[in-house]
């Protein structure tokens, strides 16, 4: 649908100019003739920018860039004027005007203004779906599994209770524990991590209480341990299946009694801290076997957080693909790439057994080593570990990678006797076409969100529509990700 441009001006003949030559070159106008009318349209219906004079002699276009700016914040407005001063365009720009034209105004350096502040919008509300996507606790995924994390982060993160996270290495559990912390009470404190895995058994006690100097050889100063660095804040205990079972007895103590004594020292110190604990190994087996205290995974499994694999949760690969993509390419100096379905379905198709942490330097592989501006099913072959089976070849194709003959079409059905209302359709006496037509338009789009499990992108690519243009059709039919039907 071509864009929406709201023309303000008290002149007529002017309003009447304007939208003649912007309808020309493809665009939709609303026409207001006052300030007023102008916050009325505004707030009555979606438009997509706002070309407005400075001189009004009701309320002046200032006034309503001012107005304009607090009730839409993201609504790009051009100013123009017949006496404008640097001033004045100063004063327009600091209220978030995004040009400023002089009247008379040439015919193309208004349509480049006009588009090139349509572009701007659109890449930022492309940015703002990206964070909403990488940024939701700053995990990536839209899928079943991932909504449930992000439901037991929402309802635990406000409390004070532990939180125990399981699942293999590389599905994100550090993810998950900044989220907790970050969506806490606690969220203004610090979040001090320790990787009991990664500290030699000897060096452990050191780490978690701190030590005073003198205390063994090497303690030449007094240091501050993990625990006290974490005060009034979160402590991530990340691998807790790897701490020695002296270790376990010490640390359900500071558990219990929210106090601690320093290696070597004597003062009993108050903790008040917040302790969130990863595993990769099956606790109770560990209880069974006798490798870990059955009192201290009480303590600590309050709540229990399971990250999946990435293998059960293909349903996210794409966007994360994309996502990784686009974090490599910007990071490494590269132009951005593009993936081809079929890159897509080869990805899509390995098991990740080093989940999220693999993908990740996959995907940073590919965006060096990659030539094309486009990722083909070859260069994601070659980038995967080989030995692996690999999804079927698919048909040959015609100038790209989609399949050059389709799969065979069902039998025709015996026809049905012609109706004159056919599908039982019923003629909308109460709408209006351009209600029906979206009303249509919104149905379609949320099938089709919620047949990619509101993956956005692959949505845009099955509708043929640009990205961008998806995102505002969205804005403008008022429905956003999690809203499609099931």
């Amino acid at each position: 649908m071509p864009a929406a441009v709201l023309i303000v001006d008290d002149e007529k003949n002017i309003l009447l100019t304007l939208s003649q030559s912007l309808q020309l070159a493809g665009y939709r106008t609303e026409l207001a003739s006052s300030g007023q009318v102008a916050l009325d349209v505004v707030s009555a219906r979606p438009v997509d920018a706002v070309l407005m004079d400075v001189k009004m002699p009701d309320m002046d276009g200032l006034t309503v860039l001012a107005k304009l700016t607090a009730l839409k914040p993201d609504l790009p407005v051009i100013m123009m004027s017949g006496h404008g001063t640097i001033d004045t365009a100063v004063k327009a720009t600091q209220l978030g005007a995004r040009d400023f034209l002089e009247k008379p105004l040439a015919r193309d350096r208004l349509l480049v203004a006009l588009r090139n502040a349509l572009k701007h919008q659109a890449a930022m509300e492309e940015l703002e779906e990206l964070r909403a996507q990488l940024g939701r606790f700053d995990m990536v995924g839209g899928g079943p599994a991932m909504q449930r994390i992000f439901s037991l982060i929402q309802r635990t993160a406000p409390s004070e209770g532990r939180v125990l996270i399981t699942g293999e290495n590389g599905t994100g559990k550090e993810l998950i524990a900044r989220a907790l912390h970050q969506n806490s009470r606690r969220k203004g404190g610090p979040f001090v991590k320790l990787n009991c895995a990664a500290v030699p058994h000897d060096l452990i006690e050191s780490e978690l209480f701190g030590h005073e100097k003198g205390a063994f050889t090497g303690a030449v100063s007094v240091r501050r341990g993990k625990f006290e660095l974490a005060h009034e804040g979160t402590l991530f205990l990340d691998e807790i299946g790897d701490m020695p079972a002296a270790m376990q007895s010490k640390l359900l103590r500071v558990l219990q009694e929210g106090e601690l004594e320093r290696v070597g020292g004597a003062e009993t110190l108050k903790v008040d801290v917040r302790v969130i604990a990863a595993t990769n190994k099956n606790l109770e087996k560990e209880i069974a076997a006798g490798r870990f205290r059955e009192d201290l995974y009480y303590r600590i499994n309050v709540v229990q957080i399971h990250s999946p694999p990435l293998r059960e949760r293909r349903e996210d690969l794409p966007d994360l693909i994309d996502t990784f993509l686009r974090e490599a390419c910007a990071k490494n100096g590269r132009r951005p790439l593009a993936l081809s379905p079929d890159a897509i379905a080869v990805m899509s198709a390995y098991d990740y057994p080093g989940n999220v942490r693999e993908l990740r330097n996959l995907v940073e592989r590919l965006a060096i080593l990659c030539e094309g501006p486009v990722v083909s099913r070859t260069d994601a072959l070659e980038l995967l570990p080989r030995g692996r089976p690999l999804p079927p070849m698919p048909e040959p194709t015609v100038g790209g990678d989609v399949p050059a003959v389709a799969a065979p079409l069902p039998a025709p059905a015996t026809p049905e006797p012609a109706s004159a209302n056919p599908g039982g359709w019923k003629p909308r006496v109460d709408q209006t076409f351009r209600e029906q037509v979206e009303d249509a338009e919104r149905e379609i789009i949320q099938r089709v969100l919620a047949h990619t499990h509101d993956n956005v992108t692959e949505a845009a690519r099955i509708l043929d529509l640009e990205r961008g243009h998806f995102y505002k059709k969205m804005k403008a039919l008022g429905l956003r990700r999690g809203q499609s039907d099931s």
